[in-house]
């Protein structure tokens, strides 16, 4: 796989978790706490997605590294929100678990990235 398709493949994946992010908030049961969580998500996977995309169009490696850096950051808080949701058990597990295998996908192959940008 060439890189522009690489990159392609991560804003289409980064976009998909942010979109299904919302949708699983739209259907979950609404209390206060849920609420809460359930926003504090919606902002982590869509800074996700908004900060890669951000990250393919810097305007140097410096600002490419920043930007990668706070993808890691805002992946790593959507799955502690997940994680949260699981635990509580406010979303079923069944649910969830696909939206966590994804975050945890995508963090590595961000944390990855940023490893090599910082080591050139």
């Amino acid at each position: 796989m060439e890189k522009a398709e690489f990159v392609e493949m991560i804003k289409l994946r980064t976009k998909r978790l942010a979109i299904d992010v919302i949708m699983l908030y739209e259907n979950m049961r609404k209390t206060d706490s849920t609420r809460v969580i359930g926003k504090q998500l919606i902002h982590s996977a869509t800074s996700v997605a908004a900060n890669y995309r951000a990250a393919c169009i810097a305007r140097s490696q410096r600002e490419f590294f920043s930007k990668l850096s706070i993808v890691v950051e805002e992946a790593d808080e959507t799955l502690f929100w997940l994680e949260i949701l699981n635990e509580t058990k406010f979303v079923s597990n069944e649910l969830l678990k696909p939206l966590i295998g994804e975050t945890l996908e995508l963090l590595k192959i961000v944390s990855k990235a940023r490893k090599s940008v910082s080591s050139n």
